[in-house]
């Protein structure tokens, strides 16, 4: 299945793509596409649902952020060997996790918001993948069962912020807009091969990011179980993997977004996003 929410922001409703790309209303079947939906249960009620029973969405509504009600936003640093290489970093002997400001979450297609007093706004087109119940002290070998699937996250990023403002990562990672969310939360048995996905990112037309999840250090069952060891992940917590190479900060100059500047990412079987960047009042 292919989830959505649509909408204004804030009062986004649940729904579903049915074959031919179409938004059906899942309104009168749950609430929201977050928490309980999203476990084993939840996601099994959606699929013995027809399409076809369901109210078809007028128009071009709104994508809004294809989970809610997040509770934790995670992420997972130099995690692609081609991107270690460009920034000329060493590949980690463990994850590096940080987090994004749950507040930084907004839809696909939204305005991102440059921060006063920014130099180095970046983007990174990243695979996310979306908890699908509680997990804590999970095995790799048991950790696929604990995602519900998976969705394009742009981790937009200040890298003046994150680098040289007292160490904290989450500075530059968290500003509101830093975090564009779908279109989709693409269901895992729909994805053969989460490792085998070709990604792309542009800016204003141009290709910057043309990778694939296939250079990724550490997968996606790595890092469940790594981040279960340290805390327990609930249904709807959504983790960004890592991005490949082609950031603005690896490129000789660097390059960075400035006002009107337009992104457009991919990930294979997951949609499209395309934000404009708008500098903060």
């Amino acid at each position: 299945m292919k989830l959505v929410r649509y909408g204004e922001s804030g009062a986004e409703k649940p729904g579903l793509l049915d074959a031919d790309g179409a938004i059906r209303d899942l309104s009168g079947v749950v609430d929201d596409i977050a928490g309980d939906v999203l476990t084993d249960d939840g996601l099994a009620k959606l699929a013995a649902v027809d399409p076809a029973s369901l109210p078809l969405v007028d128009g071009n509504p709104r994508f809004g952020p294809c989970v809610g009600q997040v509770g934790k936003f995670l992420a997972i640093g130099l995690n692609y060997v081609d991107h270690a290489a460009e920034v000329g970093a060493k590949l980690p002997e463990e994850p590096i996790v940080f987090s994004k400001a749950i507040t930084c979450i907004t839809g696909p297609n939204d305005t991102v918001e440059i921060p006063r007093g920014s130099v180095q706004s970046d983007w990174e087109v990243e695979l996310g993948f979306v908890i699908g119940k509680k997990a804590k002290y999970v095995s790799e070998a048991d950790a696929m069962d604990y995602v519900a699937g998976y969705c394009i996250v742009n981790d937009v990023s200040e890298r003046d912020f994150q680098m040289r403002r007292s160490g904290q990562w989450l500075k530059g990672k968290s500003h509101d807009t830093f975090g564009p969310i779908g279109p989709w939360l693409v269901t895992k048995d729909e994805v053969a091969d989460p490792h085998d996905l070709k990604m792309t990112c542009s800016v204003n037309g141009e290709i910057q990011q043309d990778g694939s999840t296939n250079t990724m250090h550490f997968k996606v069952p790595q890092i469940i179980a790594h981040l279960t060891q340290f805390m327990t992940l609930m249904p709807g917590d959504v983790i960004a993997t890592g991005t490949p190479p082609g950031v603005g900060m690896g490129k000789n100059p660097p390059m960075f977004l400035k006002d009107g500047d337009v992104m457009e990412l991919t990930v294979e079987g997951l949609g499209h996003q395309r934000q404009v960047c708008r500098s903060a009042e």
